[in-house]
């Protein structure tokens, strides 16, 4: 995938016409432009005035309070002369003057009053008379409210002045003489109340500033088309992405480096546990490689013809063979993980010609595929069953590509449409068919026991089964039996019915080496052992489940069914022979009359054994009954679990349980009772 995240170099010049189309490969900020964009909205924002209320109350209450001093001053002038008596009136020589009441009206008021306002208003008030003082400054205060309730800027403050002006000129109900006074008052009172707020205006111009989005130049986005002048803008913004100097940019590789480094980590880690977990399976891990490897130069593959702008042609990748592959050679779940992994594989490799880019669409299409290969393929199978596998995978390939098609809404013509669908359809055929083609391959270079190598060994023409069947017919009908018991207890339980089965035709193939020793190929003969010592018949029946191991290994079978020939006696004890050799020797050794062994150390080993065991005896019965077999095969089974025969293998109680059950069912419905039919008389 190194050339897929490989940033692309361009050599291009400022005031050039661009060659091609170029897009972004990646995703970043233009910090510039953002910056640019804050700056202008900030500037837009315009400076926040507010009115202060409170100024307009503050000019009502100076002006009442000036007509409150013209009214005590007036008041205070006429004190003298009432003092003098109550039937005397006041004289010219004790009135105040207007200049003295003037200067008393001035002590009362400020120096920013008196200054503003002219000697001769304030004199026209105290001339006037206390109804006449109400009057006026009723229509006073009542037009200055009227004014002030209204902003008015440093700028209108004239205005405003001139409309109190027009608003006490018109008003009526006062003489002439005092409207020219309040009129003063009025344009006195007529202040600026709306004043320039920093703190609002900053508050703004931060608002507007963080509202812009960031400016980012997206992945794939057009930054110059083919034909089109490279500007100091466009050729800024090829250098932002990457790709004008490209010689010292590391982050792509490591990037990859990252995501390769933890994939393989994973595999590692998975596949070490599965191996430590299943001790037969080994050469996990190579097979594994392999068939990953195989999946990835595929891709690799395909993804050097989509550069040719040939579309999407990486549509046509066998998503599913691998699934399939590593679900009949190793398991299951490993399927689903490498599944994942290709899907990220395929979204860097097929990233539309763009480095670095991720085609999301196409790890969904592998994800999609590779799942739908692990699900619709049968545990048990067989080549037609891959096959079928294949077209289900190709069902859901369509469906999958459809749903992304019509999801980005696009008007594709009918050909495209028709290249999808040809895609998806071959894709999910070729995995079938891979997969039929490789997993020889695996199962001989790796010796791997599939189920597709079980059925082949099971095939009656193979040369081991038809020795046994021509050199010892009697044994091959008893593994025959034997098969019928061990795969039905096995299906019960779980395990590999199939592998039991097969496991059954050849576990005793050691006894052609002597085939008349054994008692089923001694048919219209005498017992050979009648005439041998208990040690010497001893030897031979002990000796055919080694015989058997080693004819198997010199045939180059797998080892799960050298296993069982080797271990589906264990280390039980030869009882017959042992207790003929204790009637003449008592000190005899038990030792010496038990099979070497190992133990059974599967399951499907020791169900054998125990098949092995209850077919014989069950066969030496003349007449038996359901009882008899049901109380026969759990003495056995009891016998074994006592003698530690089942202790190195994985078998639970209760799976015992399942199989003594299994084996009644189906011994019972082998020795059902018959009709007996009459002689027929001449």
């Amino acid at each position: 995938m190194y050339s897929n995240v490989k940033p692309e170099k361009l050599n291009v010049d400022v005031f050039t016409v661009a060659n091609e189309t170029i897009r972004s490969p990646i995703t970043v900020e233009d910090t510039e432009s953002t910056e640019k964009k804050k700056e202008e909205n900030k500037n837009q924002v315009q400076d926040v005035y507010v009115v202060n209320k409170e100024i307009a109350q503050n000019r009502v209450d100076l002006i009442t309070s000036i007509f409150d001093s013209v009214t005590e001053v007036n008041n205070e002038a006429e004190k003298p002369a009432e003092d003098d008596g109550a039937d005397s009136k006041p004289s010219a020589a004790t009135e105040i003057t207007p200049d003295k009441k003037l200067s008393l009206l001035k002590e009362r008021l400020t120096a920013n009053v008196t200054n503003e306002i002219m000697d001769s208003t304030l004199k026209e008030l105290l001339a006037s008379s206390e109804a006449e003082l109400e009057i006026a400054e009723d229509i006073t205060v009542t037009a200055i409210n009227s004014v002030m309730s209204s902003k008015i800027p440093a700028d209108e403050v004239e205005n405003a002045k001139k409309r109190v002006e027009d608003e006490l000129r018109n008003s009526s109900g006062i003489n002439s003489d005092i409207k020219s006074s309040i009129i003063d008052l009025g344009r006195f009172a007529i202040i600026q109340n709306e004043f320039y707020d920093p703190t609002g205006t900053e508050e703004l111009r931060q608002q507007a500033v963080d509202s812009v989005e960031p400016v980012k130049i997206l992945q794939g986005q057009i930054i110059v088309e083919e034909g089109q002048l490279i500007s100091r803008e466009v050729y800024r913004q090829l250098g932002l992405v990457g790709l004008l100097d490209t010689d010292h940019t590391s982050k792509p590789f490591i990037g990859l480096g990252l995501i390769v480094l933890s994939i393989v980590c994973l595999f590692y880690f998975y596949i070490t546990a599965y191996e430590r977990g299943n001790k037969r399976n080994k050469g996990t891990a190579m097979m594994f490689s392999i068939i990953f490897i195989i999946s990835i130069l595929i891709m690799k593959a395909l993804s050097l013809f989509q550069q040719e702008d040939i579309i999407e042609v990486g549509y046509f990748f066998p998503a599913a063979m691998a699934a399939m592959l590593i679900k009949i050679l190793i398991e299951e779940k490993l399927a689903i993980f490498v599944t994942i992994a290709l899907s990220v594989s395929g979204m860097i490799m097929f990233n539309e010609g763009t480095a670095g880019a991720f085609h999301v669409g196409m790890g969904i299409y592998i994800l999609a595929g590779g799942i739908a290969g692990v699900l619709f393929l049968k545990k048990h199978n067989q080549r037609s069953s891959i096959l079928q596998a294949g077209l289900l995978v190709s069902l859901i390939n369509i469906i999958t590509i459809l749903g992304m098609l019509y999801m980005q809404n696009g008007q594709l013509e009918a050909t495209e449409y028709g290249f999808y669908l040809l895609s998806a359809i071959l894709s999910g055929i070729v995995s079938a068919v891979l997969t039929i083609g490789i997993l020889p391959f695996f199962e001989t270079g790796f010796n791997i026991l599939s189920t597709m190598k079980l059925i082949e060994l099971s095939n009656p023409n193979h040369p081991l089964l038809r020795k046994i069947l021509t050199e010892a017919p009697g044994t091959y009908h008893h593994s025959v039996m034997v098969a019928n018991l061990a795969e039905a207890a096995c299906e019960a339980i779980g395990a590999n019915g199939l592998l039991a089965r097969v496991g059954c035709y050849y576990h005793d193939i050691g006894k052609t080496k002597r085939p008349q020793f054994f008692i089923e190929n001694q048919l219209n003969m005498g017992n050979p052992h009648d005439r041998l010592p208990p040690q010497a018949s001893k030897n031979i029946i002990i000796a055919h489940a080694t015989d058997g191991a080693q004819l198997l290994k010199s045939s180059k079978m797998p080892k799960e069914l050298i296993d069982i020939a080797e271990q589906h006696h264990g280390t039980t004890l030869l009882k017959f022979f042992y207790y003929k050799a204790k009637e003449k020797n008592p000190d005899v050794a038990e030792n010496e009359f038990r099979y070497p062994g190992p133990k059974a150390q599967s399951r499907e080993a020791a169900i054998i054994g125990i098949a092995d065991s209850v077919e014989a005896a069950v066969r030496s019965l003349s007449s038996p009954t359901p009882d008899q077999i049901e109380g026969l095969i759990k003495n056995i089974i009891a016998d074994r679990l006592q003698d530690g025969q089942l202790d190195d293998c994985d078998l639970t109680l209760k799976e015992l349980d399942q199989v003594r059950n299994t084996l009644c069912e189906t011994l019972k419905g082998i020795f059902h009772s018959r009709i007996e039919y009459p002689d027929m008389k001449k």
